[in-house]
């Protein structure tokens, strides 16, 4: 016998050994499976009929117009929900808030994203200013300027602001803040107090400045039908050309006459200037009269536009140090030469310069304060508009003394 079958049949031995053993084990305990028999199947539809008469008896005990799932919501959690306040100062609580109040809450929670005067930190959202703007390439879309509905303001100020302590606010907060975000955009006075009673009486100025959408009564069945692909106009014209050079494509010898037209308009424009004003003669210009007293309707425009400075300097008889000083008498005086009033070390080195608050230096310090007087403790983001800024020097220059 070979090795191989010497290590070959023992094994082969045993594992014969090992299945008989296991069939003689299972004909002796595994129990037989039924077979699938009429009564077996009729005792299994028997149970589920069971089981679907439980489920549409609780489904019957369900309330009308529910899904059996959960329990009514109580009062109180309907009302933590409902907090959404709609156009007309419906859904407001009771409550109130003046400018004044609206001023120091402001300054606590907003100002550090929206500034002191809402005129925004960084790329923080401006919520003042912004008239006539609209219409601009870069609208400054803010409260006054575009927001058509005060109840807006109000409802997104309660639900989401300050920025990361959403609804700590409380409703009278709430009311102050958003009166001094009017009186920020000169739609209110200093005096004013907002409360639920006056609420639907404020109107904003950009209030009829949306319209409904109508697309799909007067655009859609444009849109679909089928489009002109060629041949859609007897003659193609060029009525307007682009700013841009290279976009607006030229006709043979369009370019030339282009750029023919211009100057043939210059020409003629000299010579009309030569014929109607002859050699001048050396005669001495009146000297400018720098104590003219400024127009009053500008100085009446600085007086609102002052009010953006109202919260840190005081003019006029009784006018007091406040966080910044007393501007009686600022235009023409030396810059940080008021002497009850500590300035920042950039003032003083102003001062000791010998420098002076002329039209030019106010115009360009108030444009932007923080460029123009480096190290300034005046957090003022600056005047946009040039007429804002003549009319702030027109008012300054009222109060002389």
């Amino acid at each position: 016998m070979s090795k191989f079958l010497k290590i070959f049949a023992p094994a082969a031995g045993g594992a014969a050994g090992v299945l008989t053993m296991a069939y003689v084990l299972a004909d002796q305990f595994v129990v037989d499976i039924p077979s699938i028999t009429p009564a077996l199947v009729s005792q299994a539809n028997a149970a589920s009929t069971d089981a679907a008469d439980e489920t549409q008896a609780a489904a019957t005990e369900t309330p009308e117009g529910g899904f059996g799932l959960g329990r009514e919501a109580l009062p109180e959690e309907i009302a933590a929900w409902n907090v959404d306040v709609r156009p007309g100062g419906i859904g407001l609580p009771e409550g109130r808030g003046d400018v004044a109040t609206g001023e120091q809450v402001f300054a606590e929670a907003c100002a550090v994203c929206h500034g002191d005067f809402a005129e925004g930190v960084g790329n923080w959202p401006v919520l003042a200013g912004g008239f006539d703007t609209l219409d601009d390439k870069d609208p400054v879309k803010t409260v006054g300027s575009y927001w058509p509905y005060l109840s807006t303001v109000w409802d997104y100020v309660h639900r989401s602001m300050p920025f990361g302590n959403a609804q700590s606010l409380s409703p009278d907060e709430v009311y102050a803040i958003t009166a001094y975000i009017l009186y920020s955009n000169y739609l209110v006075e200093d005096d004013f107090e907002l409360s639920h009673e006056n609420f639907a009486e404020v109107e904003m100025p950009n209030a009829d400045g949306f319209i409904v959408d109508d697309r799909p009564e007067t655009e859609y069945t444009i849109w679909r039908t089928e489009p002109c692909m060629e041949g859609c106009k007897d003659n193609v014209e060029i009525t307007m050309r682009a700013s841009v050079v290279d976009v607006t494509p030229e006709e043979d010898g369009a370019e030339e006459q282009a750029a023919a037209e211009p100057a043939a308009e210059d020409a003629a424009e000299e010579i009309e200037m030569a014929a109607a004003d002859p050699e001048p003669t050396e005669t001495a210009a009146p000297a400018a009269d720098e104590s003219t007293a400024p127009d009053p309707e500008l100085v009446a425009a600085g007086e609102k536009v002052f009010r953006k400075c109202k919260a840190c300097h005081m003019v006029g008889e009784g006018a007091k140090n406040r966080v910044g000083p007393v501007l009686n008498g600022v235009m023409g005086a030396t810059i940080g030469g008021h002497d009850d009033f500590k300035y920042s070390s950039v003032f003083e080195e102003a001062a000791a310069e010998g420098r002076v608050w002329d039209d030019a230096a106010m115009a360009e310090f108030l444009a932007a304060p923080k460029s123009y007087m480096k190290g300034t403790k005046m957090s003022f983001a600056g005047l946009k508009k040039e007429e804002d800024i003549d009319a702030i020097i027109a008012y300054l220059q009222s109060f002389g003394d």
